[in-house]
């Protein structure tokens, strides 16, 4: 169970980083959201090259997911793993499900950081 960023570098290529979140402030303050979104992904199942629709929260409830980066670097998260999912722009990643059961996410929608 992990914290974790996954952004755009300044190549425009998605990338991720482990989080520690003593060095996070406001984030153990609070967040402003927009909304909360619950979803299920079926083994197998591959989500081709997209950027994020927005800046996100994705929380893993069960199941393990893989995300493939652009550099061939693959991650795969499982339950308990928050990823603060800012790849917004560029070619961004891929997304798999893994294993025999469905990947069971909460995805909260950030407030932009100008509202």
């Amino acid at each position: 169970m992990g914290t974790y960023r996954m952004y755009t570098d300044g190549n425009g290529k998605a990338r991720w980083e482990e989080i520690d979140l003593g060095k996070m402030p406001a984030w153990l303050q609070g967040l402003d959201t927009t909304s909360i979104r619950f979803g299920a992904r079926e083994p197998g199942v591959l989500q081709d090259w997209h950027p994020a629709p927005q800046r996100q929260f994705v929380i893993i409830l069960s199941g393990r997911l893989e995300i493939g980066f652009e550099d061939g670097s693959k991650k795969v998260f499982g339950p308990g793993d928050a990823r603060l999912v800012e790849d917004t722009t560029g070619k961004g990643h891929t997304t798999i499900a893994l294993g025999n059961e469905p990947c069971i996410t909460a995805t909260i929608g950030l407030k932009d950081q100008g509202s």
